[in-house]
């Protein structure tokens, strides 16, 4: 069953001006419930605008949007954030962690949001940092972390949501190749579960562990495959 499907999308930046940028240039995309779809890319080629569209952060600047059959440009702003905290969990390359907050308040925040009772919250919080190893920092506050413990607490917050859809925005750039390696069986493990994953990297070698890989360039879909059939195809 279709989840998510971009007709047509373009993003532009000062459109008619000297210095117009066009972000995304007529992109069309269908995403089925339950993939796991690496969106790859070098810097500037469109993948951190699709990103921010996909998770209703941002709206394009023509075409159209669908989320599980809704259109989201007919969504007002308040929609849009029920949208975001009900069914899409956000790995952001940034961490955007709370300095204010300890760790699994953090990782619990979001639940907040999604009207989880106090006591499920701190017990999903719980979970989910020791599924990503790091439970012993759970009272800890984030400037006592190093990058890469504060990569796990982002995932960690994902994963306690159990949104429908995650979007990782370069999930794995702070970690070791072992860490990262265990960061993306987990996406997997979710994907297993019935989870939709989607995955922005310009990592090749991260991207070839998806099912399906999207590529851009300069705001254009130039490929779009499943890895399998890519791979076949390289070989032959």
């Amino acid at each position: 069953m279709g989840l998510i499907e971009l007709k047509d999308v373009y993003k532009i930046y000062s459109e008619g001006e000297p210095g117009e940028v066009r972000a995304l240039n007529g992109v069309s995309l269908h995403i089925d419930r339950g993939e796991f779809v690496a969106i790859v890319g070098a810097s500037g080629s469109g993948k951190s605008t699709m990103m921010n569209i996909l998770g209703c952060l941002d709206v394009p600047t023509r075409g159209e949007y669908l989320l599980d059959g809704v259109p989201i440009g007919l969504r007002s702003e308040n929609e849009l954030a029920e949208i975001r905290s009900l069914q899409i969990g956000f790995i952001f390359q940034g961490y955007n962690l709370i300095p204010s907050l300890n760790v699994w308040q953090n990782v619990a925040l979001p639940m907040t949001y999604q009207g989880v009772k106090p006591a499920e919250r701190f017990q999903r919080a719980m979970e989910a940092l020791e599924q990503m190893e790091i439970l012993d920092k759970a009272y800890n506050r984030i400037s006592q972390l190093s990058g890469g413990q504060q990569q796990r607490v982002a995932i960690a917050r994902a994963i306690a949501t159990r949104s429908p859809v995650i979007l990782a925005d370069e999930p794995t750039g702070a970690l070791d190749s072992k860490t990262g390696g265990q960061v993306l069986d987990i996406l997997k493990g979710l994907n297993e579960t019935g989870t939709t994953v989607i995955l922005i990297t310009h990592d090749m070698s991260i991207a070839a562990r998806a099912p399906r890989l999207v590529r851009l360039k300069d705001g254009n879909i130039i490929e779009d495959t499943g890895n399998a059939a890519r791979a076949a195809e390289v070989g032959g």
